[in-house]
This record gives C-alpha cells, sequence and structure tokens, in this order.
C-alpha cells in the first residue's frame, strides 16, 4: 500500500466536487458544491494563494482522498479558537481528510493515510512540532481513525461546528513530532 499525494490542482475540482457531494462526506465536510463554489473555496489555495495545502491523495496511482493541511499559526483566529480548549504549542499543524469514495470507506483507509501524512509531515515541515486535529464527538469514524492512526486524544470542548446541524462538542488529538 503505497500512499502519494500532490497539491490539488483546478484541474481536480470536478473529482472534489463529486466527493464532497458523497452522502458520508457531505455529512461532516458541509460544503456547497457548485463548481463555482468548489473554485471559489479551494482556489486560492490550488493556486499556491493560500498558506494552506489541499493534498490530493492517491493509493496505489489511484485517487483516495484530501488531505487539508496548515500551519496554526497562518489561521489565528482558528489557532485561539482552539486554544481555549487545549494548548497550541508553535510550530503546531492541523489536518482535516476526506476518503472520496464510499465502498473505500470502513477498510482502514483513512488511519493508513492519516498516518502516512502525518509520517511526512515531520520531513516536508521541518518546523512543525505537532498534529492537532479537532474531530466532533458525533463523527467517531473519524476520531477512532485519528486513534488508529496513532494520535491520541487531549481534550474535550466547545468549538464551532463545520455543519450548523451538530452540536459544538469535539474532541481534539494530538501526536508531537518523534523526538
Amino acid at each position: 500500500m503505497t500512499f502519494t499525494w500532490r497539491r490539488l490542482g483546478e484541474a481536480d475540482f470536478p473529482l472534489l466536487r463529486r466527493w464532497l457531494e458523497q452522502p458520508h462526506v457531505a455529512r461532516w465536510w458541509f460544503h456547497e458544491t457548485s463548481a463555482e463554489a468548489v473554485a471559489r473555496d479551494f482556489g486560492a489555495a490550488a493556486r499556491g494563494e493560500e498558506p494552506s495545502e489541499d493534498l490530493l491523495v492517491h493509493l496505489d496511482g489511484r485517487p483516495l482522498g484530501l488531505v487539508q493541511r496548515c500551519r496554526l499559526a497562518d489561521y489565528p483566529g482558528y489557532r485561539d479558537e482552539l486554544a481555549a480548549v487545549t494548548a497550541v504549542p508553535d510550530g503546531a499543524v492541523t489536518v482535516d481528510y476526506l476518503i472520496g469514495e464510499p465502498e473505500r470507506t470502513g477498510r482502514g483507509l483513512g488511519p493508513a493515510m492519516i498516518r502516512a501524512v502525518v509520517e511526512r509531515t515531520w520531513e516536508e515541515l521541518p518546523d512543525a512540532t505537532c498534529v492537532l486535529v479537532p474531530v466532533p464527538v458525533a463523527n467517531r469514524a473519524s476520531w477512532r481513525a485519528l486513534e488508529k492512526a496513532g494520535l491520541r486524544r487531549v481534550a474535550e470542548g466547545e468549538l464551532e461546528p463545520d455543519n450548523p446541524a451538530d452540536d459544538r462538542a469535539h474532541y481534539l488529538y494530538r501526536v508531537d513530532r518523534p523526538a
């Protein structure tokens, strides 16, 4: 099982749009899926105009999912929201993720993808000190994937949910850079 990734490009937007429309993704990403909305929300990162990275993840050469990765220092409002719940060290990075195709979920690919991205984060972002990930308490599949990937729950608190239908209860998971 080999994971590779590259920065999401504008040519990938139709694939991303299809993934965002999948019920298992739409439930937690709560994203507008018109072509214009996808271009608006992902275009700046795809063009390198945004400090975050949208990474199109492939498994054995076939598109699997998306990982968004950013340094929390680049998004001070978000960092401060997380810091109200748990310590956010200098150099903290966060990720968000999805597996696009429903038939590829529930097979252990999520934890493996997260683990691969975290391991490569230490190489690709040498100033990263930890990966800190908030996840809604109700999204059991997501927080279980984080646990299986080696992250540990470090806090529980209220954060603004992506989907207004959800309550504010979140777990925060963390893994520190290996010594």
